[in-house]
């Protein structure tokens, strides 16, 4: 590589592009002294440090919550619940107190003892949502130990001006503290897009890549470092010439935010209709002023991460109102709760299988929480009086489990009709084409719904059984593989026939080459993370709509991903 410069690629967790000073975060678990306590008096000493270090953490996180919810909202804030509902478990308090009391062990040495126990049970797993229960754990025992043995926590060291933070990892602790103005950038070894940290990266715009191997062993602090959020690429010692590159584009970006409230095709591009996906309420406002023509896809999610109790029909029916009422009389298609696979809520009993991915998941969970599913519909319902709301199945193979949903939407309306509730009397329901199943069923999935969504993220994933969090597997992940594109090209040719809209989510459609492909092949709206609109706006705003068509046909028809992307390059120039 040019220049000495290292690329490493691993997952796209908060979008944007920056260049910035490496900052490394490095710290290490305290070790406590393995001496025994002697003595029943000093037992019970040991027990009141606990529960006091157990009481200033809970003051700490309150504050770290309240600050949160001063800066970005009531949905960020908590993100700290689940630390908060740990010190009051008794796997966690009692455990503890127990090797204090029977195994004569000091304070510090018995909660580590329990907190160890406690990552081996639960590192089983390698699901994402697990792995997120498992970075709180560790931010609760940094917190907990440093107390208890009179150490300075090393997030409350302030960040050096425009510093890319580069650490194996981050918590919740630290990413809430960090300020926009300073802090530029993150690149992590380990982590996922669901990490609570990455939730609070998202929400102060700030980039970041996770899943970097071999990160920190190639970093040195002050080093200068790219970080492109949307690719999910790290550039180190990028050199003169990548650096000009990146302030080009930089500065493209900028001008693209500019022209945003512009129209949503030029007079030679294709007429692509540019919606967001929105992880949380509060960034419908963002969204819009980056020129969403609506929401894609809301993911609800939100609501039920970190929890031991599911969501109320009142909180929820608020989320959706906020969001229709941002986008009024446009569309704000909201995904009914994805769960399963590496997203199971911890008031849910997750059954135990063998690939969870391929198991209980999307709407088979839905069917089979029917208590859960009736109070999201219900919520739907009443807020679609605020706006033009849509429901998108996730995760369908049939016709079957649209008409168990319809069902299932039926009884919801008759549940508020009965209590004297206002509510939309018709709301359009859609299918998440994730599967190849469902991509080439497409034909009788597009006669049972008023719209279909391709949900490119898992579609890839599962068409060519990569999985895509696994940043090792990055390079054959490939959502410009021809299998692909010909399962779009089947969904869109199927929607068309039934005269039914075919939309497309995910990281695809917020890339460059996958969104010339899908609006090539016929999509006629793209879905995308909203810092990414602008860019794809512009795109496809001035690309001749001729030779958007021919690069995609080319693409389809090409032997691989590679020969894919070679087609659709010259698109992508100045």
């Amino acid at each position: 590589m040019s220049g000495g410069a290292i690329e490493l690629v691993g997952l796209a967790a908060s979008e944007g592009i920056a260049a910035g000073r490496v900052r490394r975060i490095l710290w290490e678990l305290p070790e406590p002294p393995a001496a025994t306590i002697a003595g029943r008096r000093n037992r019970l000493r040991e027990l009141e440090r606990f529960r006091e270090a157990l009481a200033w953490a809970r003051t700490r996180l309150e504050s770290l919550k309240a600050d949160a919810r001063a800066r970005l909202g009531e949905v960020e804030a908590r993100i700290f619940d689940p630390q908060l509902l740990m010190l009051e478990d008794p796997e966690v308090v009692r455990g503890t107190e127990g090797y204090i009391v029977e195994n004569r062990l000091s304070a510090a040495r018995a909660f580590q003892w329990r907190m160890l126990e406690l990552r081996e049970r639960w590192s089983r797993t390698g699901h994402p949502m697990v792995l997120d229960r498992l970075n709180d754990l560790h931010d609760l025992k940094l917190r907990i130990l440093n107390r208890l043995l009179a150490r300075p926590s090393p997030w409350e060291e302030e960040a050096d001006p425009n510093a890319v933070i580069v650490a194996r990892n981050l918590t919740p602790s630290l990413a809430a503290r960090l300020d926009p103005a300073q802090v530029a950038a993150i690149a992590t070894e380990e982590g996922t897009r669901t990490s609570h940290w990455a939730i609070l990266a998202r929400s102060l715009r700030i980039p970041a890549v996770v899943g970097l191997a071999g990160l920190l062993e190639r970093t040195r602090d002050r080093q200068p470092i790219i970080v492109d959020g949307a690719t999910g690429r790290v550039v180190i010692e990028p050199g003169p010439v990548r650096m000009e590159r990146f302030e080009r584009r930089r500065s493209k970006m900028r001008g693209w935010r500019e022209e945003a409230a512009g129209p949503e095709e030029g007079d030679e591009g294709l007429r692509v209709a540019l919606r967001a996906n929105l992880d949380l309420p509060g960034d419908a406002r963002r969204a819009r002023g980056s020129g969403a023509a609506g929401v894609g896809l809301l993911r609800t999610e939100f609501l039920v991460a970190g929890r031991n109790r599911a969501p109320g029909e009142e909180e929820q029916y608020a989320a959706y109102r906020q969001v229709a009422e941002a986008f009024p009389g446009r569309p704000v298609v909201v995904r009914t709760f994805d769960l399963g696979g590496d997203k199971f809520p911890a008031f849910l009993r997750a059954r135990l299988e063998d690939n969870p991915l391929l198991g209980r998941r999307g709407v088979r969970v839905c069917v089979d929480e029917p208590e859960l599913f009736q109070v999201q519909l219900r919520a739907l319902l009443r807020a679609a009086l605020h706006g033009d709301i849509r429901i998108m199945i996730p995760m369908v193979n049939g016709a079957a489990e649209v008409g168990m949903v319809r069902e299932l939407l039926a009884a919801a309306g008759e549940a508020l009709d009965r209590a004297g509730a206002p509510r939309a009397r018709k709301v359009p329901v859609g299918a998440m084409i994730e599967t190849p199943a469902a991509a080439l069923g497409a034909a009788t999935l597009a006669a049972r719904t008023d719209f279909l969504s391709i949900g490119t993220n898992d579609l890839v994933q599962y068409t060519l059984a990569v999985d895509r969090t696994n940043a090792r597997l990055a390079h054959i992940y490939d959502s410009l593989h021809p299998a692909v594109l010909s399962l779009v090209a089947q969904v869109v040719r199927a929607g068309r026939e039934a005269g039914v809209e075919v939309s497309a989510c995910g990281e695809m459609a917020g890339r460059p080459s996958g969104a010339l492909a899908l609006a090539g092949l016929g999509v006629k709206v793209l879905s995308v993370a909203w810092p990414s609109l602008p860019e794809i706006r512009r795109l496809l705003r001035t690309r001749p709509a001729g030779r958007i068509r021919q690069a995609a046909v080319a693409a389809l028809a090409a032997e691989d991903g590679d020969g894919a992307r070679r087609a659709l390059a010259d698109l992508l120039g100045d």
